[in-house]
């Protein structure tokens, strides 16, 4: 781990501008710099730097922050990794904290394993230039197609068909036994030996930074008995479910066409690039796993499906794809006609001509999913009823309640049903889905369990609640690393701002007020990374506002609203009652949105009734129905002990 002080070294040597100039050109405008967003395709630029602050900020997208933060966007690099460049860049050696005995081991081995892997792939691109290799595994890829330049990019070998032949020649070179079979390249049966790969053709396996993790393994072979495709098992180094092949070739491509193509296998990977496209991965014929959805989301927010022509493999599919959906991805799909798949379809065309057939042929995954399923349903009503729950399913995984919204509409219109049920079945998925996760939190002794808070609606818009707003920060930096004291139970293991921040997503309400979106933001941050909150974070902000905020909240002795007023004759002070306090403000700052909401929803109804627009007259009057039983359920959690406005 990088010591503290390295990381101060790094902030306090590092030129900003310096920096940054290596991706963008940038041209001096008063004290700050000034260039294109290298971030989206703007022609007037909007990418300022500023070298006495040590930030950037591009107004075209709204990214900001420092050089790690920079290079993090830009180059997709971790935390750890970027200041390793930046270490790099300004020679900083890199002073670590102290590593017990048990990490010392455990960094030793898996460089070793590495090395290990490493080795093997020199070796196996050495034998694909063997005479036997040549005969047999070059011969095959050239037979597909490939051409030398791909080969090479993909470093493609060989393992010979002597069983032993990388095992004996690691093991002449020095590398251990041990982790020959820890990394899955040597099978271990008692006192024999051999080599896993014996036999095939090979896809070395890289990780993200671009270090070989792990193979793939193609037999040559027409024995059914034999394995098709063989993978390098479980590994320290190697984890299938957070790898995507050919992720490490693809990634830069994927930021700059800010899309992601995913196909099934290797060559379909390899064809593509061979074709001039080279925002592909695959998931190497395995179910796509949350992990490796995340990685596609480091890079972009729209992946592109690329199927063969089985119309039943891609049903069965649907579930993979609402876990990308899930993750807040935008999602096509796309089938080739029948009998073709990505490979085969790429020979012959050219890359222009490959893009133009996806463009005109892909489709939004819920509108093809829809029209699947209608097809399917025919005119039987209970199938029909089946489908609707099924496609209202994918249409609650999303995140975004805006574009749950367009889908509903869209959606309502396709499968002739009224949008206000649609979403109303929406949110009843949605909220059995929130108690499923806090009954799992229920189940545990140790655990405490904190309130079911009523669910806003996704249709509700953020609405100015300035009081509500300042009072949420305000226990996110007085309190927030205090745990929760609930009725029933002595302590909790969720922290005050574990709740809020868990409270403000569930119903995807976001501040109105910028400072504090950008103090809840912040802490968030520091929340997930497992960190404490440290007033000093905020105290001493970049952004005065952020500071002269923080300062005026964590001086104060107390501060009086509403939540603490229970009785004329006794005023509460903040902070007796967290368990009591945090969710009441959380319910009053809902009350308000909700309340407000309302207005605005029946001034809407009034305009459109003079419109004379009756079906929509009746959606809005759905909605409104909603959001009273919302108001009613959250009056009544609040009580009247608290004076609501």
């Amino acid at each position: 781990m990088i010591s503290q002080e390295t990381v101060n070294k790094i902030f306090d040597t590092v030129d900003i501008v310096e920096v940054i100039s290596d991706y963008v050109t940038l041209k001096k405008s008063g004290t700050n710099y000034k260039g294109l967003s290298p971030f989206t395709n703007e022609k007037t630029p909007s990418f300022m730097v500023s070298p006495s602050k040590g930030i950037f900020k591009d107004f075209s997208s709204g990214k900001g922050g420092n050089a790690v933060g920079f290079l993090m966007e830009h180059e997709k690099l971790s935390y750890p990794e970027a200041l390793q460049y930046l270490a790099r860049k300004y020679n900083i050696p890199i002073e670590e904290t102290e590593l017990t005995p048990e990490d010392i081991q455990q960094r030793n081995e898996r460089e070793s394993m590495l090395a290990v892997t490493q080795y093997a792939q020199k070796y196996f691109t050495e034998q694909l230039h063997s005479a036997e290799g040549k005969a047999v595994g070059l011969s095959y890829l050239r037979q597909r197609g490939f051409r030398d330049d791909i080969i090479e990019k993909f470093f493609l070998g060989y393992s010979p068909e002597d069983r032993k032949a990388l095992t004996n020649q690691a093991l002449k070179a020095g590398y251990k036994q041990e982790f020959l079979v820890k990394t899955g390249l040597t099978i271990e049966k008692e006192d024999y030996v051999f080599d896993r790969f014996a036999g095939r053709i090979i896809f070395p396996i890289h990780g993200i930074s671009g270090n070989v993790i792990g193979f793939g393994g193609r037999t040559l072979h027409s024995d059914k008995n034999i394995a098709k495709y063989l993978n390098s098992p479980e590994s320290d180094i190697y984890h299938k479910s957070r790898v995507l092949y050919g992720l490490y070739q693809a990634k830069k491509s994927i930021v700059n066409s800010n899309r992601c193509f995913l196909v099934e296998g290797y060559t379909d990977v390899i064809a593509l690039h061979q074709a001039g496209i080279e925002n592909v991965v695959s998931s190497s014929g395995t179910a796509l796993t949350p992990e490796q959805i995340r990685l596609i989301k480091r890079f972009t927010e729209n992946v592109t499906i690329l199927y063969d022509g089985d119309e039943a493999g891609l049903k069965a599919s649907f579930r993979g794809i609402d876990m990308i959906l899930e993750e807040g991805l935008n999602v096509k799909v796309l089938l080739f006609p029948e009998g073709e798949d990505p490979d085969s379809f790429s020979q012959g065309r050219s890359s222009s001509e490959f893009i133009e057939f996806i463009n005109e042929n892909e489709q939004d995954f819920i509108t093809f999913k829809t029209q699947v399923l209608i097809t399917d349903t025919k005119n039987d009503p209970i199938r029909r009823a089946n489908m609707i729950t099924d496609i209202v399913r994918s249409v609650a995984v999303i995140p975004d309640g805006i574009k749950r919204s367009v889908y509903l509409k869209e959606c309502s219109l396709m499968l002739s049903t009224e949008e206000a049920v649609l979403y109303n079945e929406v949110n009843k998925i949605r909220q059995r889905r929130r108690e499923q996760d806090w009954r799992k939190e229920r189940s545990s002794p140790d655990q405490l369990v904190v309130p079911v808070q009523p669910t806003v609606p996704s249709f509700v818009q953020n609405i100015f609640s300035e009081i509500e707003e300042r009072e949420i920060i305000y226990f996110l930096l007085k309190f927030g690393n205090r745990l929760l004291k609930l009725s029933g139970a002595e302590r909790s293991d969720i922290t005050v701002a574990q709740y809020i921040i868990r409270e403000i997503q569930n119903d995807e309400l976001q501040f109105t007020n910028l400072v504090y979106e950008l103090v809840f933001e912040d802490v968030k941050a520091i929340t997930e990374a497992g960190k404490p909150i440290s007033e000093k974070v905020f105290t001493f902000h970049d952004n005065k506002e952020i500071q002269d905020l923080a300062v005026d909240i964590v001086t104060s002795k107390y501060e009086l609203s509403k939540v603490w007023k229970r009785k004329e004759s006794y005023i509460e002070m903040p902070g007796e009652n967290l368990g009591v306090e945090v969710p009441k403000a959380l319910l009053l700052y809902k009350l308000k949105v909700v309340n407000m909401a309302l207005d605005e929803l029946r001034k809407e109804v009034e305009e459109v009734e003079k419109s004379g627009d009756g079906e929509r007259v009746m959606q809005l009057m759905a909605r409104l129905r909603d959001l009273e039983g919302v108001k009613n359920e959250l009056s009544h959690v609040i009580g009247e002990r608290i004076i609501l406005r």
